[in-house]
């Protein structure tokens, strides 16, 4: 009978160690769920700079094709005025 009870209590033992690994050892839940917010946020950053990238890459493309870019940078950021255009400053009080 004794044999038995010795058994018992090391497959609760094993029982128990293997729980333990679920819950708190390596891979265990909690850290699976610390990895995927990880993984969401690195996701939610990607798909932050692809749009930025694909903002950009709009821009070069404009400015590589079309001089109504050019012209337009050059008129908010140099203050050109073209030829045959009457130049107007409007002084605020």
């Amino acid at each position: 009978m004794p044999r038995i009870q010795w058994v018992w209590a090391l497959m609760g033992v094993f029982i128990i160690s293997l729980q333990f690994r679920i819950w708190a050892g390596e891979g265990s839940f909690g850290q699976m769920k610390a990895l995927q917010q990880q993984i969401d946020a690195q996701l939610a950053e990607n798909h932050q700079l692809a749009d930025r990238n694909s903002k950009l890459m709009a821009e070069v493309m404009d400015l590589k094709t079309g001089l109504q870019a050019v012209e337009e940078k050059a008129r908010n950021q140099l203050g050109m005025v073209g030829s045959g255009e009457t130049f107007f400053w409007v002084v605020s009080e």
